[in-house]
């Protein structure tokens, strides 16, 4: 949705807000407020723990500025900046080292506004492989995407966004808790947990700016895990009994081996045949909890 969309007044009455998550940003940081003004109501800039002149820069670029004294990771960023941003209608999350462009905020923005949508997802990959996208990354954001489509249920290209839009009544919804990046997958959770109407719309990226220091294939891993550890209480049907299953599976293929075997009149051994009994056993007891789980899950959520 171009930017005539605003200028028409239909988003006169909303309060739009944005969050910049910041951290040792005052290269960017500057021009990322001034160009965020130009299609918001406020912005603010949550400094997390930085060692350089970010808060100062932010502040002088006309952003409202909240600091944390010590680093703190971005999953407690947004939630200082939820917090803070009281009052918004609609509240857009931005990474504040260039990579997005201010300009596509109305194109965020306009599902919410004519109530198509909770949460809007700013996409690279929706409307294919991003030619521009090195290849390691693209080959980690497609495990990862299809890691947070199993655990959150919603169908989305591009699971790693920084680049979101929220309507006001989704900011008490989220938990906050991930360390790091993983907070993207999280919120997305979250939504889906909560039975958000979550929409995607295309943006641009820039790779050519100064982004993470972290390792790529650390962070990956890092994102992957706390994923999976989400899923013991979010979808147990597949962090238990999809490998419950399988174990089983295993064990009695192993078991049908050995009954052959000793049917020709051979001998068994030991170690296999243990094997075998704790595969099936293992794998049993994991299905089970999980169906459990599941159906507590299930309960709880019907009661609320």
């Amino acid at each position: 949705m171009p930017w005539e969309f605003f200028k028409e007044g239909h988003a006169a009455s909303y309060n739009v807000t944005i969050i910049l998550p910041a951290y040792n940003e005052e290269v960017s940081i500057g021009s990322v407020v001034l160009l965020s003004r130009k299609y918001a109501d406020r912005v603010i800039v949550v400094d997390d723990g930085s060692s350089d002149r970010t808060a100062e820069i932010a502040a002088s670029a006309g952003a409202e500025v909240v600091v944390h004294s010590l680093n703190m990771g971005k999953g407690m960023a947004f939630k200082t900046g939820f917090a803070a941003a009281e009052g918004a209608d609609i509240i857009v999350t931005m990474d504040s080292d260039g990579q997005h462009n201010p300009a596509d905020i109305p194109r965020l923005v306009a599902p919410i506004l004519q109530g198509e949508a909770d949460m809007v997802n700013g996409s690279r990959y929706l409307t294919g492989h991003a030619t521009d996208t090195p290849a390691y990354r693209r080959i980690g954001q497609t495990i990862l995407d299809k890691a947070t489509v199993m655990n959150s249920g919603i169908q989305i290209t591009d699971s790693q966004s920084g680049f979101r839009a929220f309507a006001a009544s989704t900011k008490d919804l989220f938990r906050f808790n991930a360390q790091g990046m993983a907070i993207e997958s999280e919120m997305l959770a979250d939504a889906g947990r909560n039975g958000l109407r979550v929409k995607e719309v295309p943006i641009g990226v820039r790779y050519d700016v100064d982004g993470s220091t972290e390792h790529p294939l650390r962070h990956g891993l890092t994102v992957l895990l706390n994923i999976f550890k989400d899923m013991e209480f979010n979808k147990p049907l597949y962090y238990f009994t999809l490998p419950g299953f399988l174990f089983v599976g295993i064990g009695l293929y192993m078991g049908l081996g050995f009954l052959r075997t000793f049917y020709l009149g051979g001998s068994l051994n030991f170690g296999p045949t243990v094997l075998m009994i704790l595969l099936t056993l293992v794998g049993t007891f994991m299905s089970f909890t999980g169906i459990m789980l599941h159906s507590i899950a299930c309960l709880s959520t019907h009661l609320k």
